[in-house]
């Protein structure tokens, strides 16, 4: 009897372990291959000018969103919201490299994944704007692999192309593949031969990248896996070309995504899923992380404020994406977009400062260079104006089936007052819903967020209430003239960020509105907040003379050391000073002797003053 209850134990765990086995290997591979600064400039999409075999013969079998959008139009915070399925609106981490805390009790998806028997790789860029909470990977560098895996668990494998990158459309000499003269020259690109040889290389590195995703595909294959493995190739954000690359409009925001299921696993894909299929549906990049965590039977936690496409927790396709812009490098600016899928609508809370602020990486690429050069001298017509001018438009909209470019503005056209109020809405809702923590300046963001992270902080309301903050952020960008004394009236709320809105609301109005409140402005001077000092000491020396203007002066010239008040202060105060040209050469000296060190959320942020630095000192 012993024997047989020994034997049928065995029996039993042996069945449990196998099971166990049988479970862990039944569950899909998932491979995403990814690659950087380039839009749907892809044969599958229609571009005739592409060469792309590799993600084309992917489509033919697998299927294209034709709209998929990035939540920001640049890399570091794009990559943060696929970490950890949020938005970094919502975390406060839209700015370039800003590295705040992930809010608490929640992690990067590949945790969960790895939780859950995954092996995860990631080959190899991570470049978040969130600290990571600890162990994400399994495997994170150059040599990191699925085929490392020794345990037979399913894998999770990211392997991203950097050859489309940025840096890459402007790297000489290049030989040339793609025929310049065959390009199409987008509306607001000057069209001349140093715009279009980018154009064409960005073409050449496009198709690099593809070469990497089919080895990638190649190699999958030769390991006997490409039926067990779902597929999915998605670039991070639109073109590295100016007015793409960090600009919140489609142009800089809809990306290729092509996605492949096996016949095994067509059970999972999306409800509308089919061999060589398009889909309407709107995907945004705060999508995949709930939907990966799907195709591996993972319930997406409560945190995850995205939606999942596929797997059995996939849900009904949204009828908006939302996208966003904080600060670009050294340069600080606050625009969000929303879109319907034909209609784009961008509101801009900082109109005073242009889409094609100075921020030092851009202006490396030849066709900056050329199209400022062209813009000063006044040989640009409207449409190759708008990325130069200031103040620009409080609030766009755009008819992309008619235009592409988004160049003609809709806003005031009575035809689409409709349109406008419904995308407005929805922004506005969509704000207030993932609580957009990123309406309070840098520095009072990580201020009012000591010992915490930000997303936590804005929770609590004794810390920072959302409505009041947006509502005087709206009124300040607004650029209406009769709204003057609402925003004086602004300047002297007990909430600082609304104090802060309101000079900023002022100073957008120019010296109408900041004359007539000069004296508010002067008492503003004296505020314990440095943020409000430095947009009233601006808006002061801008528009006013004499003393008035000295003592605005002698208040950035307090507050432009790193050393003393941090290198957020600063930088906010140094771009004022560049601002002002001129008016503020009695600083440039001060300027010019700065150490740059000082107190700042991480080293990453160690160029930011050099460079605004350089700017003043060269500028003179």
């Amino acid at each position: 009897m012993k024997t047989y209850l020994t034997t049928l134990f065995l029996f039993v765990a042996l069945v449990i372990a196998n099971a166990q086995f049988t479970a862990a290997i039944e569950r899909p591979n998932i491979l995403w291959l990814t690659s950087e600064d380039h839009g749907p400039e892809m044969g599958c999409y229609g571009d005739p000018l592409a060469r792309t075999p590799n993600v084309d013969a992917l489509a033919a079998k697998g299927m294209i969103f034709k709209r998929a959008w990035s939540v920001a139009p640049v890399c570091a915070p794009a990559r943060t919201a696929i970490i950890s399925g949020m938005y970094p609106s919502s975390t406060g981490s839209i700015h370039m490299r800003s590295m705040v805390p992930m809010p608490d009790n929640t992690k990067m998806f590949p945790e969960l994944l790895r939780a859950s028997g995954y092996y995860c790789t990631n080959n190899s860029k991570t470049d978040y704007n969130l600290k990571e909470p600890g162990k994400v990977w399994d495997e994170s560098s150059n040599k990191a692999h699925w085929k490392h895996s020794t345990s037979g668990k399913p894998f999770f494998a990211v392997f991203n192309s950097t050859k489309s990158h940025e840096s890459q459309i402007r790297t000489r000499p290049h030989t040339e593949i793609t025929d310049p003269s065959k390009v199409r020259v987008p509306a607001y690109h000057p069209d001349t031969s140093e715009v279009r040889k980018d154009w064409a290389q960005y073409y050449d590195k496009v198709s690099e990248a593809d070469g990497d995703a089919g080895r990638h595909l190649k190699e999958l294959a030769a390991a006997g896996l490409a039926e067990d493995t779902i597929v999915f190739y998605y670039g991070d954000h639109g073109s590295g070309m100016p007015r793409s690359k960090r600009w919140p409009s489609n142009s800089g925001l809809h990306v290729p995504m092509v996605v492949y299921f096996p016949k095994k696993w067509e059970h999972l894909a999306p409800a509308e899923y089919k061999a060589g299929g398009k889909s309407d549906r709107m995907v945004s990049f705060v999508d995949l992380a709930p939907t990966v965590l799907s195709l591996a039977g993972i319930k997406p936690p409560d945190w995850i404020q995205g939606i999942a496409f596929a797997g059995p927790y996939q849900n009904q396709p949204q009828p908006f994406l939302f996208g966003g812009r904080g600060r670009m490098d050294e340069r600080m600016d606050l625009v969000r977009s929303v879109t319907d899928g034909r209609y784009i609508y961008v509101r801009n809370y900082m109109p005073h400062v242009s889409q094609a602020q100075r921020v030092a990486y851009q202006f490396e690429t030849p066709t900056t260079h050329v199209w400022h050069d062209l813009f000063v001298a006044g040989k640009t017509n409207e449409a190759q104006s708008i990325f130069w001018r200031v103040p620009k438009a409080s609030e766009e909209l755009y008819d992309l089936t008619t235009d592409r470019d988004e160049v003609h503005n809709l806003f005031a056209s009575p035809d689409h007052a409709g349109v406008l109020t419904c995308l407005r809405t929805a922004l506005r809702e969509h704000i207030l819903k993932v609580n957009d923590v990123c309406f309070l300046s840098e520095r009072e963001m990580h201020a009012r967020s000591a010992n915490t992270a930000p997303f936590d902080m804005a929770r609590d309301p004794s810390k920072y209430s959302l409505a009041r903050t947006l509502d005087a952020a709206e009124l300040s960008s607004s650029l209406d003239a009769s709204d003057s004394l609402v925003l004086a009236a602004n300047l002297v709320d007990k909430d600082s960020p609304i104090r802060f809105w309101g000079a900023m609301g002022l100073l957008t109005r120019g010296a109408d509105a900041v004359k007539p409140n000069k004296i508010v402005l002067q008492a503003a001077l004296s505020d314990d907040c440095p943020d409000v000092r430095i947009v009233a000491a601006q808006a002061i020396a801008m528009h006013c003379d004499g003393e008035l203007r000295e003592i605005a002066l002698k208040t950035l010239g307090e507050l432009i050391s790193p050393e003393k008040n941090g290198v957020l202060t600063s930088m906010a105060a140094l771009a004022a000073v560049e601002a002002l040209g001129e008016i503020a050469s009695s600083l440039h000296g001060q300027v010019a002797s700065l150490s740059p060190d000082g107190k700042a959320p991480d080293k990453r942020y160690d160029s930011y003053v050099p460079r605004l630095i350089e700017n003043i000192v060269t500028a003179k």
